[in-house]
């Protein structure tokens, strides 16, 4: 089925604030990586939040009970950043996938639109030959 010609396609020239007001072309691929820029600050926070706290699990005792203590509390701390931080990758990495298959669909889109527009060659006939 062929879709009607938009009025609001715009050629390589469009301007940003023209991409802002319709969905011609998808800003998400370039937001989600100032999305995952942030997401890692924040789960860098998360990390020296872990330090701080094994920290003050080692200052609050004053025998080497509170050194023991803290070992376990920083150790499973920072692996549990480390799966945060590849569950947050993992997480962009499939928002990016998702908007680099709506791209390519809309070039097979366009491509599609463009075959249909082209004047089709009429098929050529067999030349005739002896009947025998």
């Amino acid at each position: 089925m062929r879709r009607p010609a938009s009025p609001t396609r715009r050629g390589p020239g469009s301007s940003i604030f023209w991409d802002l007001l319709t969905f011609e072309r998808l800003m998400t691929n370039q937001v989600i990586h100032l999305i995952y820029w942030a997401g890692l600050g924040v789960i860098a926070l998360i990390a020296f939040g872990t330090v701080g706290a094994a920290v003050g699990v080692a200052l609050r005792e004053e025998s080497w009970i509170g050194v023991i203590l803290a070992i376990p509390v920083l150790v499973a701390g920072l692996l549990v950043v480390g799966g945060l931080i590849l569950l947050w990758r993992s997480f962009c990495e499939l928002y990016v996938a998702l908007f680099r298959l709506s791209d390519d669909l809309h070039a097979l889109r366009q491509a599609a639109d463009a075959a249909e527009q082209t004047p089709r060659a009429a098929p050529r006939q067999p030349a005739p030959g002896p009947l025998n």
